[in-house]
């Protein structure tokens, strides 16, 4: 079988990197424009390199990541190893290493991460992209005229095949029914609380208040994060708005409202 050409092999493993996810944004690595460069040497060894908004971004989100990286991408036949380098991080070489030598999070860190379990650290931000997600769509379908016991009496076959024109709240409907199947499957009632248990009318509004809460405190979160990114390494904004850096930088005018 003729070899893939170098191009079409970093195709790849972009694509395999748009999959993994920062734990705490539920946003896509390569969105968030943390990785900074894919190559595949002769030895069809994949070399990443990998940034984070600031010097002392937690180590166990930068190993989670990092290690999603490694692990998608190696599930590429091809592949015959993944470095990631992980730089301008006050761990960069610890990180770095640990992975190259395949060892754990606590192995990498051995005392220092004696009471960190990265297992229940990823459940805690599932369970918050479960929620964040499930609002998007909730939300969606209360716009567009749904009533609370019609949105709660939807299963998971009827919310996939519900027709939607908005390519936007299409791709959240896809993204919630992804996480949806770790939460219970995908053949019971399309919307329940991460423990599996029914979302009844009476309680609807207290539950889609504490979504709302994840979702604003999200998406707060991602607005600093790029604008640390951006203002450490003078990124442009890829779309050409004005950032939360912009802003803190006086880069951007702002109205005078009195007072």
């Amino acid at each position: 079988m003729p070899m893939a050409s170098s191009d079409a092999r970093v195709a790849e493993v972009w694509d395999r990197l748009a999959s993994v996810t920062d734990p705490e944004l539920d946003e896509s690595v390569t969105e968030l424009r943390f990785v900074t460069a894919v190559k595949v040497d002769a030895d069809s060894c994949v070399h990443i390199g990998f940034r984070l908004p600031t010097y002392w971004c937690s180590p166990n989100f930068a190993f989670l990541m990092a290690d999603d990286m490694r692990v998608a991408v190696s599930s590429l036949p091809w592949v015959s190893q993944v470095l990631i380098d992980l730089h301008d991080h006050m761990y960069s070489d610890t990180i770095n290493q640990g992975l190259a030598e395949g060892r754990s999070f606590k192995a990498t860190f051995s005392e220092e991460a004696a009471e960190v379990n990265l297992d229940d650290l990823r459940r805690t931000f599932r369970i918050k992209a479960f929620q964040r997600r499930q609002e998007a769509v909730m939300r969606h379908l209360m716009e567009q005229g749904w009533s609370v016991p019609a949105i709660l009496a939807l299963d998971c076959l009827q919310l996939a095949m519900l027709p939607i024109d908005d390519p936007e709240a299409a791709r959240l409907r896809t993204r919630y029914l992804e996480i949806r199947q770790h939460f219970g499957g995908l053949s019971d009632t399309a919307f329940t609380t991460a423990d599996g248990n029914i979302i009844d009318e009476e309680g609807f509004a207290d539950y889609m208040a504490l979504l709302r809460r994840v979702r604003i405190n999200t998406e707060f979160n991602g607005t600093l994060c790029r604008g640390l990114l951006q203002a450490r390494y003078n990124d442009p904004a890829p779309d050409g708005e004005p950032t939360l850096a912009d802003f803190a930088a006086g880069r951007v005018a702002t109205r005078n409202t009195g007072g």
